[in-house]
C-alpha cells in the first residue's frame, strides 16, 4: 500500500502556461514538471523563453492562462500578501552571483534574514555563518565581493539563497561566461548543494554540458513550446529534428548515463 504521508514526487507542475507582451507570445501553453529532490533543467536558445519562463515561475508576473502548482497549489490567482508566502519556498541563484558590490560577505547573506525575519543580531550571525560554513566560505565573511574569486562569489551567492532555507533553488544561467573548468566546479556546486540541503534544483540554462553532467530531468523550450521532456539519455535518443538540431549546434558531444558516446544526426 502507498505511504499517504509520503510528499508528492512533483514539486512544481506546470499547466498549459502561456504569456505574451502585446501581439507577441513568448510562451505557449507550456507543461511540465519539476520533481522533488532532483535536478530539473530547463534547457533552449537565446529567445526560446527561459527567461519569460522564469519570471512566471517565481510570479514576478502572471501567465496569461495556465497553472503553476507549488506543492498542490495554484500560484498564479495569489496575491501579494499570500506571494509573499509561497516565495519562501524559493531561493534564487542569480546569473552573475548579484551580490551587493558596498557590503561584505556577512551582510550580503544576512540581508534576506533582515529583511524578511524578526530574527535578533547573534541569531542572525549564528544562521549566517552557519550557511556560509556549509559552502565552505566562511573565512571570507569579511571580504568584499570584488575580493573573491569566481568561484567563491557563486558560494557566496548559493549561501545567501539557502539562508532563508527554500525547499526550492533555482539557478538563472549559472555557468554562462565561465571557462570549462570552473563551469564543471558550479556544476558540482550545484550537486553538493542540492544533496546536502536536500532541496529541489531548478536550473535555467543553454549549457548542454552541464545537462550531461546533472541533470536529472531536462525540458527543451523551443519557440516558445517544452518539445521535449524526460532524462538526457531522452534528450539523446529523440528523433525530433528540432532536438537534433539543438543538441547539434550545442558543440557538446552527447555521453548517455552509460558513457559511451552517442553520435547526434
Amino acid at each position: 500500500m502507498a505511504d499517504v504521508s509520503a510528499p508528492d514526487p512533483v514539486h512544481v507542475r506546470v499547466i498549459g502556461v502561456s504569456k505574451a507582451y502585446g501581439p507577441s507570445p513568448v510562451l505557449r501553453d507550456v507543461s511540465f514538471d519539476i520533481l522533488r529532490g532532483l535536478s530539473n533543467m530547463v534547457i533552449g536558445a537565446s529567445g526560446s523563453g527561459k527567461t519569460v519562463f522564469l519570471r512566471q515561475l517565481i510570479r514576478l508576473e502572471r501567465p496569461d492562462t495556465g497553472q503553476i502548482l507549488v506543492d498542490g497549489e495554484d500560484i498564479v490567482p495569489l496575491g501579494a500578501v499570500e506571494l509573499v508566502r509561497v516565495r519562501r519556498k524559493f531561493g534564487m541563484v542569480f546569473q552573475m552571483s548579484a551580490l551587493f558590490d558596498s557590503m561584505n560577505v556577512f551582510d550580503n547573506v544576512a540581508f534576506l534574514l533582515r529583511e524578511h525575519t524578526h530574527m535578533g543580531s547573534r541569531e542572525v550571525r549564528d544562521k549566517v555563518m552557519d550557511r556560509l560554513r556549509a559552502l565552505g566560505v566562511d573565512h571570507a565573511s569579511e571580504k568584499m565581493p570584488s575580493e573573491l574569486s569566481g568561484g567563491m562569489r557563486k558560494r557566496v551567492a548559493v549561501a545567501r539563497a539557502l539562508v532563508l532555507e527554500p525547499q526550492i533553488l533555482i539557478y538563472d544561467e549559472p555557468t554562462t561566461g565561465l571557462d570549462p573548468i570552473m563551469s564543471r566546479t558550479v556544476d558540482d556546486l550545484i550537486e553538493e548543494t542540492r544533496e546536502r540541503f536536500n532541496v529541489t534544483s531548478v536550473v535555467i540554462t543553454h549549457d548542454m554540458a552541464s545537462v550531461y553532467r546533472i541533470a536529472n530531468r531536462v525540458n527543451l523550450l523551443h519557440d516558445g513550446r517544452i518539445v521535449a521532456a524526460g532524462t538526457p539519455d531522452d534528450l539523446i535518443a529523440s528523433t525530433d529534428p528540432v532536438v537534433i538540431r539543438f543538441l547539434k549546434s550545442s558543440g557538446v558531444v552527447a555521453e548517455s548515463r552509460s558513457h559511451r558516446s552517442v553520435e547526434i544526426g
